[in-house]
């Protein structure tokens, strides 16, 4: 099993800025991709970054030059660095990482989300 802890969410006035951590601990080989998602109500969860397992880091368009994603391999601990955000930002924010785990299989894992509330 994975546990994803998550912080660093909170209330923001319009072109402030905010950090995401998310630190996976548990029983598992390697970690592959890792990143952050996001979700409004009624709308569908939405990729914002992802760093994958030979270090490609796609971004959303929408957060393209203002958000910067980055991890530490040492600590199982990715960082969401988030500037100029706009109201349009404002979501629960949820790191997820796909695992290979001891016995070789291919699992994602889902942190329990944070809220980043913007103020326009």
């Amino acid at each position: 099993q994975v546990q994803l802890v998550e912080s660093g969410g909170g209330f923001v006035h319009s072109g402030g800025s905010l950090k995401l951590s998310c630190v996976a601990s548990g029983s598992f080989f390697r970690i592959n991709d890792i990143g952050w998602y996001r979700q409004v109500p009624g709308k569908q969860r939405e990729l914002v970054a992802i760093i994958t397992k030979v270090d490609s880091i796609n971004y959303a368009d929408s957060v393209k030059g203002r958000f910067t994603i980055s991890r530490d391999n040492a600590s199982n601990t990715v960082y969401l660095q988030m500037n100029s955000l706009k109201a349009e930002d404002t979501a629960v924010y949820y790191c997820k990482v796909e695992v290979v785990t001891r016995v070789f299989e291919t699992n994602d894992f889902w942190g329990q989300g944070t809220q980043v509330t913007v103020s326009s």
